[in-house]
């Protein structure tokens, strides 16, 4: 009742919604569309917002920010004259956060090794580097040998150690001699190209991964002119090299594909042809793993500077604020049409580069940490080095604003939304 009874008015003259952020600890600020100032009660802050509001984040002392989807608690935007309780618990996202060293061997000592997609140098074949503790990625490569990847999962307690041993590449002559049985047995490893753009990836029982072929370029990454009222966050714009070629997902990965990697299907809205949701970053993890000893590729998520030059339509962009168009109903699945449910994947239009609903259906994860820009250059950013949040990118179904090209947000790597899914990167 307190939006009714002690109301405050927007910028239109509309009665706000009100949101009582109960919090045990020192909240210091919410961001977004706030009608200011904040109200404080004892362990509740009220946050006078206006109507149709879909966002906020919350700021504490002793704590990382938190970024709130209101429809991720079955609250697709909130209505005027309406109270609302968001009761925050204090969890193990401090900013404090507890660090081990992982020390990596390898051979030969001439290679390079990645972790979480980060150079970390190296000498007489050992590489140390001290990371959060929780899972991290690795990858050891070399000229002339197959490479390594996996993942590792640091532990508080003991330090971690990997020994990596690189196998020579198999040279022609014995490609030749061995490559017409193992595809013979293992047919999905197969990999038909219908031309040099776009690829098709047989996984299995008939359901193949299309690609599209993204062209390296520089562009300019963030809140660009064309891009209407958007958050702080998405600025300040910033210059993006990309160095090199990638194969990206034409589609978000359908329900049917998880289902025949993973062996079962969490999503909330069911269909073959639907994009999966309802999955964490981890389980993105353990997804990608999977399909790649299925198919012997080296499946990723995306880099959100990746996701965000492919979604604006690489180096064939005509500057839309939307992923292919500044019409949103052309190409997205959004609040407006989408009867709050997901929709098969592709049957909306493409961008310019032929790539399906990167605006609007399910928002998808990105293999970054969150992290706020800053203005200086970069090339093949990778993400924040230390944040335990990760990067989802793309609007959902229920949204609008989040559709942008340019539009972020922050999600624990645990949670499971019905409005968020995945795509894939492949790297040339």
């Amino acid at each position: 009742m307190t939006a009714q009874t002690q109301p405050r008015k927007d910028l239109n003259n509309r009665n706000c919604a009100v949101v009582k952020v109960q919090f045990v600890g020192e909240l210091t600020n919410i961001e977004g569309n706030v009608i200011m100032p904040l109200v404080k009660r004892n362990n509740e802050t009220w946050v006078y917002m206006p109507q149709n509001t879909r966002q906020m984040k919350v700021i504490t002392k002793n704590y990382l920010p938190l970024m709130v989807t209101f429809a991720d608690y079955d609250v697709e935007r909130l209505e005027s004259n309406r109270t609302y309780v968001l009761t925050l618990l204090g969890s193990s996202q401090q900013q404090v956060q507890q660090s081990q060293t992982l020390t990596i061997r390898y051979t030969p000592s001439s290679a390079t090794v990645l972790v979480d997609n980060k150079m970390v140098k190296g000498m007489n074949g050992v590489a140390q580097t001290t990371l959060p503790v929780g899972q991290h990625s690795y990858i050891v490569a070399c000229d002339g040998y197959e490479s390594e990847e996996g993942m590792v999962k640091l532990k508080a307690s003991v330090p971690s150690n990997l020994q990596i041993t690189l196998s020579k590449e198999a040279t022609a002559t014995q490609q030749s001699t061995v490559s017409q049985p193992i595809v013979a047995q293992q047919p999905v490893m197969q990999t038909p190209v219908t031309n040099s753009d776009n690829i098709s990836i047989l996984v299995k029982d008939g359901i193949s991964i299309d690609m599209v072929r993204v062209e390296a370029g520089t562009f300019t990454m963030g809140a660009t002119p064309e891009m209407e009222s958007p958050f702080d966050w998405e600025k300040p714009t910033h210059q993006v090299t990309l160095t090199n070629d990638y194969y990206i997902g034409k589609y978000e990965v359908i329900q049917a594909l998880w289902q025949a990697v993973m062996g079962k299907n969490p999503s909330k809205f069911k269909g073959d042809n639907l994009p999966v949701e309802q999955v964490s970053w981890d389980d993105c993890q353990e997804f990608i793993s999977k399909l790649n000893k299925m198919t012997g590729k080296k499946f990723r998520l995306p880099t959100e500077a990746e996701w965000e030059y492919a979604a604006r339509g690489g180096n064939k962009s005509r500057g839309y604020q939307y992923s292919g168009s500044n019409n949103l109903s052309d190409v997205a699945w959004y609040e407006d049409n989408s009867g709050k449910k997901t929709h098969a994947v592709g049957s909306k239009q493409s961008n310019e580069l032929g790539i399906y609903d990167m605006s609007g259906n399910v928002s998808e994860w990105c293999q970054d940490r969150w992290g706020y820009y800053s203005s200086s250059s970069q090339t093949n950013p990778i993400g924040a080095n230390s944040e335990s949040l990760r990067v989802r990118r793309g609007g959902y179904w229920g949204d609008y604003a989040g559709c942008r090209s340019s539009c972020r947000f922050s999600t624990a790597l645990g949670r499971r939304f019905m409005t968020l899914g995945l795509r894939l990167i492949l790297s040339e």
